[in-house]
Parts: C-alpha cells; structure tokens; sequence
C-alpha cells in the first residue's frame, strides 16, 4: 500500500512539472508579439556622401560678377556669418577659385534653413560646408567614378578624327589612340583603309555622366598592310606600351609636335618662297595649323635658344636633345609659361603656340630637325626604342597579351567575356549592345 502510494505521488510530481513547463513556453511566446519585431531600415538617398530623403537640394551656378560673399548674402547669412564660413573654407577652396560657371547647391531642413552648402572644384571634387554644429565644418568630397569598358573599330576613309567619331566613340579616343601609337604612325599620313580595332574604359559620375576617357587597354592599327599591336603591361610600376615582341612602342622622339594638322611644306633643297619670289632650301616640314595650337617638344632636352627673327624665323625656340639631335619651332605667337633657356623640358611638354610671326604668309609651325648639326628629314627621322619587357617579366606579359587579343576578338562577335583581376567596378561593354 505504501509502495502505490509512493508512485502516485511521484507520478504526480512529474506531471505537475510538466504542467507547469507548458505554461511557462506559453507565458515566454506571449510577452514577444509578432507586431513589435523591428521594421527593416528604409534605404536612404545621398547626394555628395549626405543623406537628403527630409532635405531639400538646391543647385545654383556661379554668374558674372558673383563672389562668395555676395553668394552668402544673397542665401541670407549676415556679413558676420559669411566672414566665419569664408574663414573656414579658404584653406579647402579659396574664394579667388570660384569660376563663372561652376556649380554649388545648398541643403536646407524643413525650416529653409541652410544646413550644407557643396561648392564644386571639378566635375569629381566638392567642398562640403557643414553648418548642422555650432562649429563650421568644412571637408571634401569626392564623387565615385566608376569606369565601363567600351571597343571600337573602324576603317579610315578620309581623316582618323572622322573615323573614331563614325564608330559612335567620342571624338577624344582619336587623341589617346594617337599619343599611344606617336612613335609608330605618323597620323598626318593615315592612308585610306588603314584600320583600327581597340578597347578603352571611359570614366562615369552617377553611373550616367561621361566625364572622359580613362585609358586605353589595347589595340591593333592597321597601317599600310602592317599591323601595329599596343599591349598595356607594367614594369617596375610604370605602366606603357609594348607590341606584340615585348617592344616599347615609346620611343625617344614622337613623329610629330602638333596634333591632325596638315602638312603644307616639306622637307625640300629646293623650294620656291611665296614671299621671297625665288628657290631656296626648306631644310622643315610646314604644318599648318590655326593660332594658337599647342606645340609639343618630340623629345625630352633642354632649351638652348628663345629669341624672336624678324627677317626669318619670327618667334622661335631650339631644343638640344643629346649630342646629336636639336629641334626647332618657328613662327610662334607665343612661348608657354615657364620656357626660358636653359629649362629642361620633357616629351610631349607644350612648350609653345602656333602663330605667323617673322617670313611667314599665314598661321603654321615650321619644324626642324638637326642631327650633328646637319638638317635632316623630320618625317624619314629614325628612332631607337626604349626598354622592352625585361626577361623575367615576358611570361606575365604573355598573359596580358593572350588576354588582350581574346577581349579584342571577343568584343569583335559582339560577345562579353570580363578579363581577370578587373576592378570591382569596371564592366565590359558589348559593341552590339
């Protein structure tokens, strides 16, 4: 008897506990109702790197006559106000760099009071003032650039300028796939059929906004039936050119020191002078070209004379090279800043401006080349390549130039193939889509 009653009531232990552990989930399920769970964050939208979903962006620009203190008065600060923000933002962006033109928005809460105003230096670059503090916080900022990979090809029939621009690429790809190839084409003797095929990244703002061509990441001219490869490898973290061989396509003269204008001269012992009336030696090539047209050194030197001719060369500059090669530019309107004698320059630097000063019948460069002191032909001057890809580095350069050519070909079908090891936000851009 003792025995069954020992069990009933360790039976009824048991199940009291267990009574009381389902009551107890029950009591934990009701103290979390399902409508206090947290709602997920609304995603906010941001204009220069701040959240404007309650503010309102306004977006003005610079007029004639405007400075940053009239800008300020006309927003409503006070002069003692404007002197404050002025003081903390010159060092960010001196009041004399504003340009009539240029952008700056203001941000304003539901009072229409000011709470930021964005000042822009370049199409990248703002300054933001902070006025939300009792304190004047001023800082940059940067839009984020985002580059998409484009191609083009095309075959020339009149000019390569005309060419690039029928292929739907802007008009400034001609300029780039001109500095790339300055060592191997002379682009003033394109002839018709000559081809191209290449690939570029153009940099965006706001994914929609163009704001110039990053680089060009490869390409292949076909000039006069020979085919002219420019594969971008680096090397000792400079970054060139080479063809297909693991050759730099820099070399130390560029073919030309303008830019697509025509030659109106050339080189000639024996030519007749509009001005003088009879023949004489043209030891230069004319291009012709409006004033103004920047003039670029072919190679690097030092100036060694900057004088003006009256009778003869007009506005003038020579550039010794090494110990056997000088250049020299006539008929300049003007020199650029800085170009004195004895001022070391670099390829490609402008160093002066096209103009029609001294014996000349119109706007033009006349352009010489002198080696040891003799004159030769600029257009026939031959030059010696600088460093190739060294050895140890060829087998990474084979794998750039497979690549390079698989893009091309690819991109040629009209198919989409992304290189390996491409930056986040870099795309390929089918020419097909």
């Amino acid at each position: 008897m003792c025995k069954t009653k020992g069990k009933r009531t360790i039976h009824s232990i048991i199940y009291l506990f267990l009574i009381m552990t389902i009551v107890s989930c029950g009591l934990k399920k009701e103290e979390q109702p399902v409508d206090q769970v947290e709602p997920e964050e609304k995603d906010c939208v941001y204009e220069y790197g701040i959240c404007v979903d309650s503010l309102e962006v306004i977006h003005y620009e610079i007029g004639q006559g405007q400075y940053l203190a009239s800008i300020l008065g006309n927003l409503g600060f006070t002069p003692a106000e404007g002197g404050k923000i002025i003081e903390a933002i010159s060092p960010f962006y001196p009041p004399s760099r504003l340009q009539v033109g240029n952008s700056y928005a203001t941000i304003t809460g539901p009072g229409q009071d000011v709470r930021y105003m964005v000042f822009e230096k370049s199409r990248t670059d703002y300054t933001v003032v902070d006025l939300t503090a009792d304190t004047i916080k001023v800082y940059e900022y940067i839009k984020p650039v985002t580059l998409k990979r484009e191609y083009a090809e095309g075959t020339i029939n009149s000019c390569m300028w005309n060419a690039i621009i029928e292929t739907g690429a802007p008009a400034m790809l001609a300029l780039k796939l001109s500095d790339v190839y300055a060592w191997q084409i002379d682009f003033f003797d394109v002839k018709k059929d000559d081809s191209f095929r290449l690939m570029y990244d153009v940099a965006y703002i706001d994914d929609t906004t163009m704001i110039g061509i990053s680089s060009i990441e490869g390409a292949v001219f076909t000039h006069q039936g020979k085919s002219y490869y420019a594969i971008p490898f680096q090397q000792d973290s400079v970054r060139e050119f080479f063809d297909e061989e693991g050759n730099s396509l820099r070399k130390a003269f560029l073919k030309a020191p303008l830019d697509f204008i025509r030659i109106t001269s050339k080189f000639s012992n024996s030519r007749y002078h509009p001005i003088l009336k009879r023949h004489r030696p043209h030891h230069g090539v004319d291009y012709a070209a409006p004033v103004g047209t920047p003039v670029k050194t072919i190679g690097d030197g030092m100036v060694v004379e900057k004088g003006f001719q009256g009778g003869g060369a007009g506005n003038f500059l020579k550039i010794k090279h090494n110990s056997s090669y000088t250049t020299t530019y006539m008929h300049l309107s003007r020199f650029a800043k800085g170009i004195e004698k004895g001022r070391h320059v670099k390829q490609g630097e402008v160093i002066a401006y096209v103009g029609s000063t001294g014996l000349s019948t119109g706007p033009h460069l006349d352009f010489r080349v002198h080696k040891n002191n003799q004159p030769i032909n600029p257009v026939t001057i031959e030059s010696p390549p600088c460093e190739p890809v060294r050895s140890e580095w060829m087998d990474s350069f084979r794998v750039v130039q497979e690549r390079m050519l698989l893009q091309l070909d690819s991109l040629q079908m009209g198919q989409l193939i992304v290189a390996e090891q491409a930056p986040d936000s870099l795309t390929l851009k089918s020419p097909h889509s």
